[in-house]
């Protein structure tokens, strides 16, 4: 009876441990799963972040002068409205036309990215001469670390390229010109040795006529100013106030404005308190470049 007893229990013993195993093994499966899928959630590459390009009517051009300088043309539009208050007031003080004054500054200087415009102020490329008391730096040009100019600040720089003209003897016929004639002026600093390159003269004449500069001139002289249309004619669309000769005929309409004599974009998008990239974008305009009499659609 006794051993009938133990038999038993020996039976449901192994039973019992027969039964769970598979429990265990079964466990050990499921946490292996459980960790290989979170493995796999923690490993998966996070998606690409989309790249903000460049407008593609900010046009990238290179300017070679005393080093190589990529820049676009905003870059040459802000430089502009950096500098053209004092190369007006350098017209009217020294008679210089401003258009060229901002030219020569855009080309010499890489539109201030260049080297020396960052390292010495200098945005005329101006060299040190025999006369020139001043800082200086040294710099690769026509020949091996030539002396240039340095000054405290661009504005100085300004000034001293105007007294450089006006001290000039050679430069002398350069005043028999008329102050607004730019391309005379632009043939005339060539032919007196201002710059080596023969190309000099096109090259600032290109500047004034894509980015309007001879507007400033005209600022000083009262000259009606017209705008040179250097660039393709963009399409006409319904932001266009111009292909729209109802909106044109409306000089009521409080959502345009009539350009006036001194305007720029800069100063038209803070009369109305909107952007320059805005008034650019409602009336369909791929430069800064705007007339006198033109209507815009500000609101």
């Amino acid at each position: 009876m006794i051993k009938k007893f133990v038999l038993l229990v020996v039976i449901l013993a192994l039973a019992s441990c027969s039964s769970s195993k598979p429990a265990i093994a079964t466990t050990k499966k499921a946490a292996a799963i459980q960790t290989r899928t979170a493995s796999t959630k923690r490993s998966a590459p996070a998606k690409p972040i989309g790249k903000n390009y460049p407008s593609t009517n900010n046009t990238t051009e290179v300017i070679q002068s005393t080093s190589k300088t990529v820049v676009t043309s905003d870059l040459i539009n802000n430089y502009v409205l950096q500098f053209k208050d004092i190369a007006i007031g350098n017209m009217q003080k020294y008679g210089i036309p401003a258009s060229i004054i901002l030219a020569q500054g855009i080309l010499e200087s890489g539109a201030g990215r260049g080297d020396l415009a960052v390292e010495a102020n200098n945005h005329f490329g101006i060299k040190c001469h025999k006369d020139w008391l001043g800082e200086s730096v040294r710099h690769d040009d026509d020949s091996a670390q030539e002396c240039f100019r340095k000054y405290p600040e661009a504005a100085e720089s300004y000034r001293d390229h105007a007294l450089f003209l006006v001290g000039k003897k050679r430069y002398e016929t350069l005043f028999t010109y008329e102050k607004d004639d730019y391309k005379a002026w632009a043939k005339g600093l060539r032919a007196a040795g201002y710059a080596t390159d023969p190309n000099y003269p096109d090259k600032l004449i290109s500047y004034i006529e894509r980015y309007n500069l001879h507007q400033y001139d005209c600022q000083v002289t009262g000259k009606n100013y017209v705008a040179i249309n250097k660039t393709v004619p963009a399409k006409k669309s319904a932001y266009d106030v111009n292909s729209d000769p109802k909106i044109i005929m409306n000089s009521n309409d409080p959502n345009l404005y009539e350009v006036q004599k001194g305007d720029t974009l800069y100063s038209i998008s803070k009369k109305f308190n909107v952007l320059v990239d805005d008034l650019k974008r409602k009336n369909n305009l791929t430069d800064n470049a705007i007339s006198i009499g033109q209507r815009l659609k500000v609101k």
